[in-house]
């Protein structure tokens, strides 16, 4: 016998779908295997993607965080499969053991989730749907791009055109977009945005960095040995030492780079002046040209110090603002 199922019918505000798929498209001249994640407002249809290099919990938060800000706020209830990320147990029927952070994402919007029998992508059929929209019409023809940030440009800009051209298939006498400006009146707005990180402690070497996900980060000289915490973010790490945030950086995704902040090994320079002709944190500062001079002077003199005249090195670096998101907001 055929199969059958039962129409669903959702009011506005009620329910978003969420999942994720696998895409192979070149970022930066190179082969990746992006990420990319789909949340669609179950009532009028909108869906907004976008792409991440990693699956991780992080990236969860960011995707949500950066979908939530976009349409206006979140809907009472968030339909899911059983990823790894929120379900740390499947247990009998709809019961479920969630991740205690994806728990607090969730209350922080207000959000209640709702987990989909395992194998039964028609719970949530209209994201899975998505999917192939995106690859169809989203994507095709284009699978290049310079940057994941112009990946996300991209993607936003043919969502949008996309529910601004198509008919809504149950209120035909509006298109998609129509209904969900109106849709956004029904959201929960959060007072701020959640603080969306993933910890782990490492130690400090002596060489003042410390090691995450195969790559390694500088803080400061007067943290080496010490054990800190560092909060991934999905576009950056912040290391925080005894409740102190001491460093931030871009988040790089490769493997095997090391990312130095040179003002990290300023104060080294009082008892180890040598070190700024050939230490690695200053290669790629561009000094004035004094300071120049009196790096090359540092191989047949210790008189001179980080102190000394001439030593005019330039203003730290802000912090990073960096982000995997659209830089517009429509």
């Amino acid at each position: 016998a055929p199969d059958a199922y039962v129409p669903l019918e959702f009011a506005p505000g009620e329910a978003y779908q969420f999942d994720w798929s696998h895409e192979q498209l070149e970022i930066g001249g190179l082969p990746m295997a992006v990420k990319v994640s789909h949340m669609r407002l179950c009532h009028s249809r909108f869906l907004f993607c976008q792409g991440f290099p990693r699956e991780t919990m992080e990236m969860v938060f960011e995707a949500h965080s950066s979908a939530f800000d976009f349409i206006g706020g979140a809907c009472g209830h968030g339909i899911y499969d059983n990823m790894t990320t929120a379900v740390s147990k499947v247990l009998r029927g709809k019961l479920r053991e969630l991740n205690p952070r994806f728990e607090e994402l969730c209350a922080h919007y207000l959000v209640e989730p709702i987990m989909c029998t395992p194998a039964a992508g028609w719970e949530k059929g209209q994201v899975e749907n998505s999917v192939g929209l995106m690859r169809k019409r989203f994507l095709a023809g284009r699978t290049k791009f310079a940057s994941i940030e112009e990946l996300n440009e991209y993607l936003l800009e043919r969502a949008v055109g996309w529910a601004k051209s198509q008919q809504h298939p149950e209120l035909r006498d509006k298109t998609v977009w129509e209904v969900f400006e109106a849709e956004r009146e029904m959201l929960i707005r959060a007072p701020k945005e959640f603080d969306g990180y993933r910890l782990e402690h490492c130690r400090v070497s002596s060489t003042c960095l410390v090691h995450f996900d195969r790559n390694r980060y500088s803080v400061p000289c007067e943290a080496a040995g010490k054990v800190v915490q560092v909060k991934a973010y999905a576009g950056r790490l912040k290391v925080v030492e005894g409740g102190k945030l001491i460093a931030e950086h871009k988040r790089e995704f490769g493997r095997d780079k090391t990312i130095y902040d040179p003002w990290h090994y300023v104060p080294l320079l009082d008892r180890k002046p040598g070190a700024l002709r050939n230490g690695a944190p200053f290669t790629a500062w561009a000094l004035l040209r004094p300071s120049s001079r009196f790096a090359r002077s540092c191989d047949v003199t210790t008189t001179g110090t980080a102190s000394s005249p001439g030593f005019s090195p330039p203003s730290p670096a802000t912090a990073s603002t960096w982000s995997l998101r659209p830089a517009g907001r429509r």
